[in-house]
């Protein structure tokens, strides 16, 4: 994984270029100008098209928020649902069919206030999915209030005088439970962000990937350059080791100064929810493909 995608993996996407298309509604982009969601979408293309996953390959759940009005914007199996209960949503579809990635996408509302009991046992149970976390520290879509997530002393809509709260800083928490796949992107560096997806689809597992973003209508106190001056990459670190919890934790404890993008922990060790039922034991049919009529006449 690299800052700066390399010649050879770009010449691959610009050969795909069609396929980019194919991901793509032609639905009117309803994002303010320079949000961090542009980044985003095009850096989830790039990686689909990289993997090469076509549209039956994967399913996408949106939850409510800025993120969730990316739900019409791309031409796949795509499921707009509640606010705060995205995972929970794709954890049922990804159980149901192991053949298909899943991948559900969630603001910082949804994910640390209304969804965070979702989050706690997306990571336990390991259920196989892609979980992203756009982190705009503020909920966008209602016009700008405190999230779990916005910095203290921060005036938004509903807090004028200050946040006086301290944040939940994202990556501690989730890497408190235990988790099998822990990383963090930008959307301000598109390419950096696009081999973070890569790795995040490759993962068998509980994926947790959050995104920095910027909030240009709301969120005046980060915008990009805030990020852009303070990232940092894991890749430069001379050898650290992601597979070590401790260190994992010690480094995304600063988010002031220096606040570290990439790959920051994995553990290949834990079996996922589905591979630890007995029930599943040499089986290698999906749920849905078990779907069949029973006869209940004996029954009633």
């Amino acid at each position: 994984m690299t800052k700066k995608m390399d010649k050879k993996t770009r010449d691959e996407l610009i050969a795909k270029a069609d396929k980019l298309l194919k991901y793509e509604t032609g639905k009117v982009i309803t994002w303010c100008g320079n949000c961090g969601n542009y980044g985003i979408q095009n850096a989830f293309m790039r990686a689909l098209v990289l993997e090469g996953l076509e549209r039956k390959d994967f399913a996408l759940f949106f939850d409510i928020g800025c993120s969730g009005n990316g739900a019409d914007k791309f031409e796949a199996n795509t499921l707009h649902g509640l606010h705060g209960r995205t995972i929970s949503t794709a954890a049922g579809a990804a159980l149901a069919n192991d053949k298909m990635k899943v991948i559900a996408f969630a603001g910082d509302g949804a994910t640390f206030s209304e969804g965070v009991n979702h989050l706690v046992h997306g990571v336990r149970n390991n259920f196989p999915l892609v979980f992203v976390h756009h982190n705009n520290e503020n909920y966008g879509l209602t016009i700008g209030q405190a999230s779990a997530t916005t910095r203290c002393g921060v005036k938004m809509n509903g807090t004028p005088d200050g946040v006086v709260v301290e944040p939940i800083n994202p990556l501690q928490f989730v890497l408190s439970l235990d988790p099998t796949f822990v990383a963090r992107g930008f959307s301000g560096d598109v390419d950096h962000l696009t081999e973070l997806f890569r790795l995040a689809l490759r993962h068998k597992g509980f994926a947790y990937l959050e995104i920095l973003q910027s909030c240009p209508t709301y969120n005046r106190t980060t915008p990009e350059d805030w990020y852009a001056s303070r990232v940092k990459y894991v890749e430069d670190l001379k050898d650290y080791d992601c597979h070590d919890i401790w260190a994992a934790r010690k480094l995304v404890q600063d988010m002031d100064k220096e606040i570290y993008l990439g790959l920051i922990y994995e553990n290949n060790g834990r079996k996922d929810f589905l591979s630890l039922q007995k029930s599943r034991e040499g089986r290698e049919t999906s749920l849905v493909e078990e779907v069949r009529r029973y006869d209940v006449r004996a029954l009633i």
